[in-house]
């Protein structure tokens, strides 16, 4: 192959929405793609044609992201949708996710990889228990920042006194929740008349910070928590035994933490084997080095024994392999989640069998306490679990890594996804009460 110089990707922030029904979060989205002209003419005129079937005097942006026909005779979002759009300075991947308790696992699903979250709350109705549970789950995922969107404004009485309020409540909980003051910003919007959502909005004298998209152009598109050695799941394995490549063995996958280049020494786990880089391919050529986020494919100067689900990982930091551990758990199984459980664990491309050993604390996400252990973990609740697996996971501390620490935990039978899980006490980040 080629030799080619590794490309910069383009400055791009993944972001997400959260927030309860009916705060606006389609409208939001909406308002943000026809303000940075990321959709078609015929998509407006399509969508103002249905507002006037509706008998709105105005178009209603909603539209342009709530595709699923379920979800427009409802006038609600069910499912998770992913957007695109850009300003002259950047490129954002958005997660549109639903505002139902019942679908708290699509939320979670969405915020994973986010650097961002915009947690709307409706101005009338301020701060309420789909918002705390929306946030206690942004911060046990570990999400960077926070932007506390106070929509509909143009709505309340006083919109000055409503906005200090909610903004005083929300960064008590967020302060409570772990983030520092920096990390949270607060912007009155309306997000139907599309003030403070591109344009700096006349009815909000008292507001003098950032509109919400100029907030999204600042903001640091990836932040570490901790450094992290090199951390490569194989995804899969490639062997052509082509004439061409008769001998080639890579080793595909995302580069889910760190650097690697090529010569540099890493451990296969859970082998433990040892080798070096020899090269590093992708569909345009070779690199010299590869790093978070890039999709290659890896030589190894050996003949070792790599399969798909295992780690290839830098030999001064590398996890100890795993098959007993504590873990946070976000429950999305209908049915209860009980000790003894016997469920599949898929971190990264391993799935393995895995027992769930007992239930260790309950997170109360509405008063912000640790609660003893229950008998057992219902819909939507957070707790900390022991997990026993019959193979051992290559995992970090969530803490320490967000990709290679978190895991799903699946029905065998059905093959559902029943809770989503973060290695370790990611509990113990949070500022909490004592136990009650």
């Amino acid at each position: 192959m080629t030799n080619a110089s590794e490309m910069h990707a383009p400055d791009l922030l993944r972001l997400a929405t959260a927030g309860s029904v009916d705060d606006g979060k389609s409208t939001l989205v909406g308002r943000l793609l026809y303000d940075t002209k990321s959709v078609l003419a015929d998509q407006i005129d399509a969508v103002t044609r249905a507002s006037v079937d509706r008998g709105l005097d105005q178009p209603d942006l909603s539209l342009l992201v709530d595709g699923l026909r379920a979800e427009r005779e409802q006038g609600i979002t069910i499912d998770v949708a992913y957007r695109y759009f850009a300003t002259p300075t950047r490129s954002f991947v958005l997660a549109d996710t639903p505002g139902h308790v019942q679908y708290t696992r699509n939320t979670v699903s969405g915020a994973s990889t986010a650097g961002l979250v915009i947690l709307l709350v409706d101005a009338r109705k301020g701060v309420i228990s789909q918002t705390r549970r929306h946030a206690a789950v942004m911060a046990l995922l570990g999400v960077p920042r926070l932007v506390l969107a106070v929509n509909k404004i143009d709505l309340v009485d006083d919109p000055e006194k409503v906005f200090g309020e909610i903004r005083t409540e929300f960064t008590d909980m967020t302060t409570s929740l772990g983030w520092s003051a920096d990390r949270v910003v607060s912007i009155p919007v309306s997000a139907l008349h599309g003030d403070n959502v591109a344009i700096r909005s006349e009815n909000t004298p008292f507001y003098d910070g950032p509109t919400l998209i100029e907030h999204l152009e600042s903001v640091p598109s990836s932040e570490d928590r901790k450094p992290v050695g090199f951390r490569f799941p194989v995804q899969y394995v490639i062997r052509p035994r082509t004439a061409e490549y008769p001998d080639y063995r890579g080793y595909a996958g995302q580069v889910a933490a760190g650097r690697i280049t090529v010569g540099d020494e890493v451990v296969v786990l859970p082998s433990g084997t040892h080798t070096t880089v020899e090269r590093i391919d992708t569909a345009d050529g070779s690199l010299q080095s590869a790093h978070t986020g890039r999709s290659v494919t890896v030589v190894l100067a050996d003949d070792v024994d790599v399969s798909r689900g295992d780690v290839i990982a830098a030999v001064a930091d590398a996890p100890e392999p795993i098959s007993q551990f504590s873990a946070t758990v976000c429950w999305l199984g209908d049915k209860p989640l009980r000790p003894g459980a016997r469920l599949l664990l898929k971190h990264g491309a391993r799935t393995t069998q895995a027992i769930v050993g007992g239930l260790e604390v309950l997170f109360d996400e509405q008063e912000l306490v640790l609660r003893d252990a229950p008998d057992t973990l219902e819909l939507n609740q957070i707790g900390r679990i022991s997990v026993q697996t019959a193979q051992p996971v290559s995992a970090d501390d969530y803490n320490t890594n967000r990709e290679t620490g978190s895991f799903l935990l699946i029905d065998p039978q059905g093959g559902n996804t029943l809770g989503a899980g973060l290695v370790g006490d990611a509990l113990s980040s949070l500022h909490l009460k004592e136990l009650v």
